[in-house]
């Protein structure tokens, strides 16, 4: 009996200002991640990381929004998709994870962008990039969920929608709602009567910002729904601008604040212009509040929230940081009260040394103390108020991927895994054992590079070899700060008797992470300070920060879990595409792409002192995409795009491999990966390629043949078998190019398929097998 549970959930959120939203109700925080929808509780005492994936959309996920409801309610969850479609998910009462896709709302030309609910209602609106607005209709009856266009609002030709917020009026239950895009105005939109159900109509153009208008939202200054109502809108243009909606012919007696330290003002024309408007026969008054700047880079983001009596606004910006912003009580004057994020003087020049790119989203947590925000790496920070110390302390948030993963690899004994991938990152995951709680979490981003990687395997003596979009190959060890943190939180045995560096940085303008001088955090500071030292900021290094009792946060591990790259291994003439370790961890043979049979040839190095072992193994005449040594390092089996295995046998040498076997018709498609049974089975392996068929070959009168063929539902990317039987019954492990996961039992004694299990898509984000 085969027992398969979710262990471990990594997905790196998608970086648009739109992707994620937090449910006050169930304290759930949804967020795009690539195709899939991640949730995850960030308050959760445990801080197990993500809960589950959503999967059903077909492409990238660009909008998330929770249908405000009350604690009693079934959750509602809309997604909006580059797909062009909406989606409406229903959760399951007895899980915060579980949801079910109860509808697929089309209609969209063009790319959801934008998202819009309001509490109390069960309209909701999307924005596309077929410069269209569409007003839906939601109806929950029982179990069924269903959804109805109400109006298509058509905006002006090439204004796509990037911001939608919607709200009521004031005491009636007449909607207003504002769209924001590639212009730099703001449309406001009004229901004519009290009637939902009636179409919205455009009543004022908001005019003051310059750049894009990347997010909107709306509040009442007062609780309980009363007093004006205030709009924040964020910009490319690096501010914010508050709009004031007040009832009544009227104009309100707030005054324009805007600020500079030396002057009063900014040397921008502000307009005090008065936009009017009625409403189910009430009068409107529309004017701007307030300029909010301090931001030195596009704002992505702004959303309200109330603190008792005070309003509080959080922005988050592409200059790295978190603001905070209140109306000082005496004056009016809006302020920025606390900034989170990066300060100046630890931005980097490159991601490596510390700059994040930006934070493309910042929320709010439902009781209004935590904020979270969604930086270039695709991690999220977490930061809550302490009431003790009256300051933010930084909490465990979540990583992972933003783009494909290439490749995974266990350390040996499988005491941590490594993934690599087009994101151009290796990160190591870990279990993190604290009495009798585990959890896995990102413990080190051993490579941060300028190419996109494409396979990784591990080597003995705490270190790894990668491959990527370049010539060569190269090869990494454990630093002790890392092997510190592994070994106190995670129960990991260090390598003794290895001298290995403990702060690595990689140079400005490079991509080999170089083990650099240590200084004291005093000393280091004295140089900073000095410019006619500043050449020499990227060499010294003060000592890392890695004296903690929790996972590395985001800043820690982008600037001290680096490894140091140890050798460079050259000889291939195209990017390198496939690399494998023998067992005992003394050769490693690399492959890399090809179109003609001089470059689909297997180099193989010795560990010792990185030497290549000439000559290289010649079989293929297309790129080599998987290579694997049998369990006793006897036999080197690759498969390529040339649609044929190869196996090659060590000779009397130690390190000299020469061809054995080989079919050029193994599969009628290019093969894309293959495994070798445990060693008790003999000389048997699979198979798998892009023709849907893995097949599994054994010797027989001493040639290989095919004993079975299993049918997959798409073309096969990756197969493994668990490195140990289950009594006469192996686990066979296939993973498809449409997301299937499938576990086959096979029996040992004929090689035929008794049992299948199929994994759901939700479950899956890394997988490898591993005996234990």
């Amino acid at each position: 009996m085969v027992d398969v549970h979710t262990e471990y959930l990594s997905a790196g959120g998608n970086r648009h200002p739109n992707a994620a939203d937090w449910d006050a109700a169930t304290g759930v925080l949804a967020y795009g991640a690539d195709r899939n929808i991640a949730l995850w509780l960030p308050l959760d005492v445990h801080q197990v990381g993500l809960g589950a994936l959503i999967s059903g959309h077909t492409d990238k996920v660009n909008a998330v929004k929770f249908l405000p409801q009350t604690s009693q309610d079934i959750p509602i969850l809309i997604s909006g998709s580059v797909d062009k479609t909406v989606r409406l998910w229903r959760g399951v009462r007895s899980s915060k994870f579980e949801f079910e896709n109860v509808a697929i709302l089309t209609g969209h030309s063009g790319s959801i962008n934008c998202l819009a609910t309001i509490a109390g209602s069960n309209l909701i609106a999307s924005g596309a990039a077929d410069a269209t607005v569409k007003i839906w209709q939601i109806t929950v009856s029982g179990s069924s969920t269903s959804a109805n266009l109400v109006q298509t609002i058509s905006l002006l030709p090439y204004f796509f929608p990037l911001a939608l917020a919607l709200s009521r009026l004031q005491q009636s239950t007449t909607l207003i709602l504002a769209v924001g895009g590639t212009k730099s105005f703001v449309h406001i939109y009004v229901t004519d009567t009290i009637e939902e159900s009636t179409l919205f109509t455009n009543r004022a153009t908001l005019t003051g910002h310059e750049g894009w208008i990347r997010s909107l939202d709306f509040v009442y200054e007062a609780q309980g729904c009363r007093g004006d109502l205030l709009l924040a809108s964020a910009s490319q243009d690096m501010y914010i601008r508050l709009w004031r909606v007040h009832e009544g012919e009227v104009l309100p007696e707030s005054g324009l604040v805007v600020q500079n330290p030396s002057q009063g003002t900014i040397g921008k024309s502000l307009s005090n212009k008065t936009y009017r408007f009625d409403a189910a026969d009430l009068k409107y008054s529309l004017t701007f509040e307030a300029l909010l700047l301090g931001h030195e880079d596009w704002i992505y983001t702004v959303i309200w929230n109330r603190h008792g009596e005070t309003l509080q606004l959080l922005s988050a910006s592409a200059d790295n940081s978190l603001a905070i912003w209140e109306s000082d009580p005496s004056s009016g004057i809006w302020i920025c009260t606390t900034r989170l994020g990066e300060i100046s003087v630890q931005k980097g020049l490159t991601t490596a040394t510390g700059s994040s790119g930006g934070f493309y989203i910042g929320l709010w947590s439902p009781n209004g103390i935590s904020v979270v925000s969604l930086g270039k790496t695709g991690s999220w920070r977490l930061w809550t108020h302490s009431a003790d110390q009256d300051r933010w302390l930084q909490g465990l948030g979540v990583t992972g991927h933003v783009k494909p993963v290439e490749g995974i690899a266990w350390a040996n004994g499988g005491s941590y895994l490594l993934s690599t991938s087009s994101d151009q990152t290796t990160r190591l995951h870990a279990e993190w054992k604290t009495g009798t709680n585990r959890s896995w979490h990102e413990f080190a981003r051993p490579q941060i590079h300028g190419y996109d990687l494409n396979c990784i395997e591990s080597i003995r003596g705490g270190r790894f070899i990668s491959g990527a979009d370049e010539k060569l190959l190269r090869v990494f060890k454990e630093p002790a700060d890392v092997a510190q943190v592994l070994e106190t939180l995670c129960g990991i045995t260090r390598n003794v008797g290895q001298e290995i560096p403990g702060v690595v940085n990689i140079p400005v303008l490079g991509l080999s992470n170089k083990a650099v001088e240590v200084s004291d955090d005093e000393e280091r500071l004295s140089v900073e300070c000095d410019e006619r030292h500043a050449a020499n900021s990227a060499t010294t290094l003060g000592r890392s920060n890695l004296n903690i009792a929790h996972p590395p946060l985001e800043d820690q591990l982008a600037r001290h879990t680096l490894w140091p790259e140890h050798e460079k291994l050259y000889g291939h003439g195209y990017e390198i595409s496939s690399v494998a370790a023998s067992n005992d961890g003394t050769l490693v043979a690399t492959a890399c792409k090809a179109s003609s049979p001089d470059h689909a040839v297997i180099r193989i190095y010795e560990t010792q002192e990185w030497r290549q072992i000439k000559p290289p193994l010649v079989a293929h005449s297309l790129t080599v995409t998987c290579i694997r040594f049998s369990a006793d390092d006897k036999l080197l089996l690759s498969v390529g795009r040339d649609r044929q295995w190869a196996i090659f046998a060590r000779g009397d040498g130690q390190h000299n491999y020469a061809l054995d076997a080989s079919n050029t018709k193994g599969h009628s498609r290019m093969i894309l990966s293959a495994s070798w049974t445990p060693l008790a089975y003999g000389r048997t392996f699979a198979t798998a390629g892009r023709d849907k068929v893995v097949k599994i070959w054994a010797t027989q009168d001493d040639e290989f043949r095919c004993k079975t063929i299993i049918q997959a539902s798409s073309p096969v990317t990756s197969v493994e078998f668990l490195p140990q039987s289950l009594g006469n019954e192996l686990i066979l492990a296939v993973g498809a190019e449409n997301g299937d996961l499938v576990l086959h039992s096979i029996n040992g004694s004929n090689f035929e398929k008794m049992r299948t299990f199929t994994i759901d898509r939700k479950w899956v984000k890394f997988v490898l097998i591993i005996a234990g």
